[in-house]
């Protein structure tokens, strides 16, 4: 099932089998990363393009498995700017880039027989993994820290069928529990990101811009767990030893300042993430003080030469509002990336460069997030006609 690849630890370097079930390295608990054990042969942006626009278009760059699949990729690249676009994720099916790595990891679970899959969430995970769990006929577990998933997440997982597990505590807390009770014993799989074959899947997204745009100058994306950056940035690397790219994209990760660990850290100059235990933002996807795959987002960002910024939850909203009057509907945590944006131009990044945006999620996602203003009433027909009347005047 999985022969065209190995999984080697980013960490200590050993190599092991492709299993589903190997999430860390066995010798050192590192995080394990997918390799093609061989180049695979034939691929062509030529071959690419006689299918459908998605993630699957790209399969002889993902593990030979039968897809789960709801149409999940394909999403719009819509320009903003001159020389600036939002590759737009809330189109997915779920309305999250999640649904990219749900595909291609819940299709190798349901090779491997598994019947239970199980995550930690700050809300995108839980709505993506209950709905492609469904879809493949599995159960589903998502543990989240109470009182803390915007309600839209939430009740996408209660639809789907999930089993919630609340806790009190921060995400970081929730996925401890995850960590401990799945297994091949307890036939529980996990699919967060720290699950290697879900960010095979979401590489597929650096497919897809250099499939419709060519490579940009810089890819600009909020940063949580940080599963994203380093799966985009094995993306980009992948293609440019396959030889489909002849030049890479550089890097900027986005946090935010309640939930910047990473940012804090590589901003003073250091080699290890500044961790807290309660991380706080409008932001609720990357609320997340305890990143996972750090060791792969300071690889990518190191090897991209790339950048980080902190943003406030003002600039957060306001990046928000913006955006929104462009037409461009998103969740805070997507509008990280336009924030950040905003105080990197003029400074590492050119007015000159292409830039790609990543919007993570879709406004609907986090409908608390945003105040509503109060509406203009009316008691008549006849009295809202001479309030609008007057007003588009």
């Amino acid at each position: 099932m999985l022969g065209e690849y190995e999984l080697r630890c980013v960490k200590c370097g050993r190599t092991y089998r492709a299993d589903p079930w190997t999430i860390v390295c066995p010798h050192c608990g590192g995080l394990l990363e997918p390799v093609f054990r061989r180049k695979p042969l034939g691929v062509s942006w030529a071959l690419f393009r006689t299918r459908k626009f998605g993630v699957w278009r790209y399969k002889e760059l993902l593990p030979r498995v039968r897809p789960i699949s709801m149409g999940e990729g394909g999403t719009p690249l819509i320009k903003i700017g001159e020389r600036l676009w939002v590759k737009y994720e809330g189109s997915n099916p779920t309305g999250s880039f999640k649904d990219r790595g749900m595909t291609v990891a819940v299709s190798l679970a349901k090779e491997a027989n598994v019947k239970s899959v199980i995550c930690a969430s700050t809300g995108n995970t839980s709505a993506s993994v209950a709905a492609y769990a469904s879809r493949a006929g599995m159960r589903s577990f998502v543990v989240l820290p109470r009182k803390k998933v915007a309600r839209g997440k939430l009740a996408q997982a209660v639809l789907h069928g999930a089993t919630i597990v609340e806790i009190d505590g921060p995400f970081d807390a929730a996925l401890d529990v995850v960590m401990k009770v799945s297994g091949r014993e307890s036939g529980l799989y996990p699919l967060n990101s720290i699950n290697p074959w879900r960010l095979e899947g979401q590489k597929t997204l650096a497919f897809e811009i250099v499939d419709e745009i060519g490579v940009p100058d810089w890819v600009v994306l909020p940063v949580g767990n940080a599963g994203n950056i380093s799966a985009i940035w094995k993306g980009f690397k992948e293609m440019r030893e396959l030889g489909l790219i002849d030049k890479m994209p550089r890097l900027a990760g986005i946090q935010a300042a309640g939930a910047s660990p990473i940012a804090r850290a590589l901003k003073e100059g250091l080699s290890e993430p500044i961790f807290t235990d309660n991380p706080e933002t409008v932001a609720t996807a990357i609320r997340i003080g305890r990143p996972v795959n750090w060791p792969k987002a300071f690889k990518a960002l190191s090897e991209s030469r790339g950048v980080v910024e902190i943003v406030t939850d003002g600039e957060i909203l306001e990046a928000q509002r913006k955006l929104g009057k462009m037409g461009v509907g998103v969740e805070p945590a997507s509008a990280a990336s336009y924030a950040g944006y905003l105080k990197l131009l003029g400074r590492e990044i050119s007015p000159d460069d292409r830039v790609v945006l990543v919007a993570t999620g879709h406004a609907l996602k986090d409908p608390d997030a945003f105040p509503f203003p109060e509406p203009v009433r009316a008691s008549s027909v006849d009295e809202a006609v001479e309030k609008i009347r007057g007003l588009a005047l």
